[in-house]
């Protein structure tokens, strides 16, 4: 049976090839640290999970909620980007919630697109920022995912020759799968391509907490006049280690956010009551654990670079997010990523997610996520190491290939 006109247009889902070897591998007895996915292993902070429970125990909870999100999370989400960004938002009219950043950027691309619409999307890029607009009937340019001058001579040729020209840019800093960021200075400028050649600009910021320098990742938002053009998105999965609740906003241009809110109300009736109200208390409350967070994964990061280099691995240490994009090792980079992700699982018991599947330019590269604990990580460590001494191609030599390019 033909696929239908929808389901045509997206390709194969590349991971999921590494998640059936991985599954095999499991079943056979393997244990398969697996870095893949970006699904965070912490536990969500208790005092969220307590108002979970105590909300949930009121029956008028358990009633349809509202699609846009229930007011007190509105405003708690506003009162976290006056504090975060120095950013004013208003509640009614400048704030969505959503299922996730993922679900709003989805039906964003539904509310928005017509058919043939051009989009800008990054590539590499995570995956629904690109398919999010193919489902809608859109049509994708890549531009670079680096912020610097490469990416604006992209939009310059965009919006010379592309027909129709671009209604929108997309936008990831601190990047997924990347791991680039992104300072103010380059919102300023995207701002103000924006607003001459009237394109929206849909920034995903959904790792804005999660940082390793002195720097805190700003929002697009802080730039004069990026309301007139911008909706940011941003999620409580990864700041607040929720990622099962699925719980995040769309912020910012008003109609952009009326647009989204309509096509939403007919979609759905927002989160489970308990769980918007255990938001908007994760959003009010200390940043304690946004703290530990950020700590937890400085380290994992730290020992990941430190281990993976010894065993002949050089990954560059990410500025944020909770993914280090890694160059695949010279003598494996002809396999391609999908090839060398499927070796790692096969011959190293190590899962990671392979470039190619966040666009063709990633894929000389693996991205590896910061779910598995300190120890886990320098397991995963050993077991490349000896996948590669068994390859013939120990520290050493790997050193020595990297050095001769």
């Amino acid at each position: 049976m033909d696929d239908f006109h929808k389901t045509r247009r997206l390709p194969p889902y590349v991971f999921e090839q590494v998640n059936r070897l991985k599954a095999k591998a499991r079943a056979a007895g393997a244990d398969i640290i697996d870095m893949g996915m970006g699904n965070p292993d912490l536990p969500t902070p208790q005092h969220i999970v307590d108002k979970l429970t105590e909300t949930v125990k009121n029956p008028r909870t358990h009633r349809y909620s509202a699609s846009k999100g229930i007011p007190g999370l509105r405003r708690a989400q506003a009162n976290y980007y006056e504090r975060r960004f120095g950013v004013k938002l208003n509640p009614e009219t400048q704030i969505v919630a959503t299922l996730g950043s993922k679900e709003g950027f989805a039906n964003m691309a539904q509310a928005i697109t017509a058919p043939g619409d051009v989009i800008l999307v990054p590539n590499p890029s995570y995956p629904i920022h690109a398919f999010g607009f193919l489902m809608a009937g859109g049509s994708l340019r890549s531009i670079p995912a680096e912020p610097g001058p490469e990416l604006f001579e992209a939009l310059e040729r965009a919006v010379i020759h592309s027909i129709p020209k671009p209604i929108a840019v997309v936008l990831c800093y601190p990047a997924n799968p990347t791991a680039a960021c992104a300072d103010l200075e380059f919102y300023k400028d995207v701002v103000a391509f924006a607003r001459k050649h009237e394109i929206f600009v849909l920034s995903d910021l959904a790792y804005a907490e999660i940082f390793f320098g002195d720097t805190p990742p700003p929002s697009i938002l802080q730039v004069p006049g990026a309301m007139d053009v911008a909706v940011e998105f941003t999620s409580l999965s990864k700041t607040f280690s929720m990622p099962g609740w699925r719980m995040g906003f769309a912020v910012g241009n008003e109609r952009l956010i009326a647009a989204l809110a309509r096509v939403k109300s007919y979609l759905d009736y927002g989160a489970f009551t308990p769980i918007q109200v255990a938001a908007a208390t994760a959003l009010n409350g200390p940043d304690d654990c946004i703290v530990q967070m950020r700590e937890v994964y400085r380290k994992r990061r730290d020992v990941l670079v430190e281990s993976f280099g010894r065993a002949g691995w050089k990954i560059p240490a990410p500025e944020a997010s909770m993914f280090a994009w890694c160059p695949i090792p010279e003598p494996f980079k002809a396999k391609g990523s999908l090839e060398f992700s499927k070796l790692l699982i096969e011959k190293a018991d190590v899962a990671v997610a392979p470039g190619i599947g966040f666009g063709e330019h990633g894929d000389d590269y693996v991205r590896i996520g910061l779910v598995e604990n300190e120890q886990r990580i320098r397991q995963a460590a050993r077991g490349i190491r000896r996948f590669f001494d068994e390859c013939g191609i120990g520290n050493n030599n790997l050193q020595s290939a990297e050095e001769s390019r």
